[in-house]
Parts: structure tokens; C-alpha cells; sequence
């Protein structure tokens, strides 16, 4: 039994449809950029009217706002926030799916080890993460060509893209440690939205002058303003991301390996 395949295509008819989802509200907003950018003075003075807590929580810099990738890094708050609901959905179903829905037994019981069964897991959701960010970012490319209004960094703009990417794999790695810390997960919708959005609004309460409680939420990790201005991340937070992730993971066998699985 190739675990691998058959997870890939579990996962198929979700990976298709969160793709879609995504290219539709790149597509939809971005459709709305030339207008924008003309009133651009009304609504300027529409946001300094916000407090600086709300502008942070909806990723709205002022100073580049009007252009066509700060405007995408606008969009790009709420895309990484519908790509990590992805990513936990993806981690948290990895165990307990098996538990739920009571196959556990069988898959177990084949000539196969723990620890091929969650590397083959793993890896299938992986490359469907992948494979969404691939269809997304080929698509996002056409579109931001089609309306944008001026010259613009193609580099940039890939860098912004890819940061979704990053976060989604955060978010994999905790929904994964999620799944076999709890004995089960009878909502994996549940979890996974309250464990995105309490990581969402955290970074609310954060700014980028504010490095330790940048920290707490993976949503701050990849200041856009930051990318734009410097044409790259910031070093310290990849290295804390990349921490976690090992550290979720690697917690993750460790725990599945020893875990008692309760018989049906």
C-alpha cells in the first residue's frame, strides 16, 4: 500500500479547491487596484483616521500602500491568513483523521513503521501545499501583469509570494504536533481556525519596532514594509521559524512512535 499516494489523493479535492479559492481573491481584489490607486488621497485620509492597532491588524503601510506590490502586500495579509487555515487543516488531520475516523488499526497493522507512516504523511501534505503555491503564484503572476499600472519588481513580488508559503509551513509543522499531543480531534475545522485566528490576533498586538512580541505570531515573521525596503527577510525570524518547525516536527515523531493508538 503506497501511504503516500493515498494521502496525496485525500487531499486532492481540498488542495483544488483552496488553490482556486486563493487565485479568486487575488483575482478580485486585484481587479480593484487602478481605482484604488486614483482616490488614492481619500483614502489616505480615511486610514489615518484608524488607530495604529487596526492599520497593523489589517497590514496597511501608508507609505507604500499605493503601489501595485504595496497594495499586494495589503491583499497579501488576508491571503496568508486563508493559506495557514490551509496548512493547520493539512497538520491537524495528519493523526488524528485516523483516530476519527477509525482506520487507525488497519493502517498500523501493516508491515510498515511508525515512522515511514508520518514521513509519508508528511510529504504528501507538503507537496500539497506545494502544489497550491505553485497554481497560486503562476496565476498571481498573470494578474498583477495584467493591471499593474507602472514598472515594478518582479523579485520583490515573488519574495511577498513566498511568504505565504513560509507561513503555511509554520502552520503545518504546529497543526502536525497538535494532531498526535491530542488523543482526538473531533472538529479538525474547529482547531484549526481557533488555533490561525488566536495566532492572528496576537500579531495585532505587535509592531515592527516590537521585535520580542513579533515573536508570538508566525503572521509577523515576514514584514512586508521590511521586504520591500531591503529586498530580502529578516535573518532572525527565519532562523525562529525554522526552529519551530524542526522542533514541531521532530516532537511530532517522537510522540506518534511512542503514542499508545486505541483499538476500535
Amino acid at each position: 500500500m503506497n501511504i503516500f499516494m493515498h494521502e496525496l489523493r485525500a487531499y486532492r479535492k481540498s488542495t483544488i479547491i483552496w488553490t482556486i479559492s486563493l487565485i479568486m481573491i487575488v483575482l478580485l481584489f486585484m481587479s480593484f487596484y487602478s481605482s484604488f490607486a486614483k482616490d488614492a488621497a481619500e483614502f489616505t485620509k480615511i486610514m489615518e483616521g484608524y488607530p495604529e492597532a487596526i492599520r497593523n491588524l489589517l497590514g496597511v503601510n501608508l507609505g507604500n500602500l499605493f503601489t501595485i506590490l504595496g497594495f499586494y502586500s495589503f491583499l497579501l495579509t488576508f491571503i496568508t491568513l486563508c493559506g495557514a487555515i490551509q496548512a493547520m487543516n493539512l497538520g491537524t488531520s495528519i493523526v488524528s483523521k485516523e483516530v476519527r475516523e477509525k482506520t487507525a488499526d488497519f493502517l498500523l497493522t501493516k508491515p510498515v513503521t511508525r515512522t515511514a507512516v508520518m514521513t509519508a504523511k508528511l510529504l504528501a501534505a507538503f507537496i500539497s501545499l506545494v502544489i497550491t503555491n505553485i497554481f497560486y503564484l503562476a496565476a498571481a503572476s498573470i494578474i498583477i501583469f495584467q493591471v499593474k499600472t507602472g514598472d515594478f519588481s518582479f523579485k520583490l513580488f515573488i519574495m511577498l509570494s513566498l511568504t505565504m508559503f513560509f507561513v503555511q509551513l509554520l502552520f503545518l509543522a504546529v497543526g502536525i504536533f497538535i494532531s498526535v499531543i491530542l488523543s482526538k480531534i473531533k472538529s479538525v475545522l474547529t482547531v484549526s481556525l481557533a488555533t490561525v485566528f488566536a495566532f492572528y490576533f496576537l500579531g495585532m498586538f505587535s509592531t515592527t519596532g516590537e521585535e520580542a512580541k513579533r515573536y508570538l505570531s508566525p503572521f509577523k515573521y515576514f514584514d512586508t514594509a521590511y521586504i520591500l525596503e531591503n529586498s530580502g527577510y529578516e535573518a532572525t525570524f527565519l532562523v525562529a521559524g525554522a526552529v519551530i518547525i524542526i522542533l514541531s516536527i521532530a516532537a511530532s515523531y517522537y510522540v506518534y512512535v511512542k503514542k499508545d493508538i486505541h483499538s476500535v
